[in-house]
């Protein structure tokens, strides 16, 4: 858990942040993904998932730690990077448009007999990532609010299940891209919302539309949403990288993004920030520093 003290200053809180940056594949997917792999059966014969790129290092982690063969299915779009981490730990990377992550899945199943580990519409993978937010209420005592990143919802429900448990329960509030806001739209009318159809933006690990399974989750324990521009989740990172020191992916910077968009709500809070992720080839950085060079020349 680190803190900063500008940011506290800036906003007028004590923000602590939970690096799952330095989480084994470099991010929070391998808690969830090693609880639910490790749960199957003996007799499996390999194990199949989609993903952007952090949960398919986190399966094929896992993977080889049963010695299962893994496939991960991929949108071409997702940076080289994680394509790489993925074939490290020994799984095989299936490439597909990202509308065709689920299909594409079914026939690799259907082709191996595989067992599907979805990256969060499970709950074992949910009860994994869970114990993020386990960890961080036992590292920092006496929390108002914990705020996380939402694609599928998985680290967020983990942590509403968790936090809501708590005596007293500690409000739990997800951060998401207004590019991708299926979450906020969907929490705020009742109702599951399909998800943005092709969207663009910098954080590749929120592309996915909410999970029914989170959605029923943080419905029933009234999280809310903060949307963030791409702006605030570029100059985010960016701070985390150049004054905290730490590497952070765009995705795992969404939170500290919600928290200076809506900082009214945080001030004087005791606030948990949990950084998703740091797996990056820094594609960003230049439109990060694009932004500060523009501002600092405005008039």
């Amino acid at each position: 858990v680190f803190t900063s003290a500008t940011i506290d200053r800036e906003l007028g809180a004590s923000v602590f942040f939970k690096a799952e940056n330095l989480q084994k594949v470099g991010a929070f997917k391998a808690r969830g993904a090693t609880n639910a792999v490790l749960q199957l059966p003996a007799d499996i014969t390999g194990v199949v998932t989609h993903s952007s790129g952090n949960h398919g290092q986190a399966v094929a982690y896992a993977a080889s730690i049963r010695e299962l063969p893994a496939w991960v299915v991929m949108p071409r779009t997702a940076p080289a990077l994680k394509m790489d981490a993925v074939r490290s730990y020994g799984a095989k990377v299936v490439l597909c448009d990202h509308a065709e992550r689920e299909s594409t899945a079914a026939e690799v199943m259907e082709r191996t007999g595989a067992v599907l580990v979805h990256p969060f519409d499970n709950s074992a993978v949910i009860a994994g990532q869970g114990t993020v937010t386990l960890e961080l209420i036992d590292q920092v005592p006496d929390l108002d609010v914990i705020v996380a990143p939402i694609g599928g919802g998985g680290l967020l429900s983990g942590a509403a299940t968790v936090a809501g448990e708590h005596e007293p329960p500690i409000a739990v509030i997800g951060a998401e891209p207004f590019a991708v806001d299926d979450a906020y739209r969907s929490l705020r009318s009742g109702i599951r919302q399909s998800g943005v159809p092709s969207p663009v933006t910098v954080a590749d690990g929120l592309l996915t539309g909410i999970g029914a399974q989170a959605f029923a989750i943080l419905m029933a324990h009234e999280v809310d949403v903060v949307r963030v521009t791409e702006a605030a989740i570029l100059e985010a990172a960016s701070f985390l990288l150049l004054r905290m020191k730490l590497v952070v992916e765009p995705s795992g910077a969404a939170p500290l993004a919600a928290i200076r968009t809506e900082s009214d709500r945080f001030r004087d809070r005791r606030v948990g920030v949990i950084i998703s992720g740091g797996n990056t080839d820094f594609s960003w950085l230049a439109a990060a520093n694009a932004l500060t060079s523009s501002r600092e020349t405005s008039p």
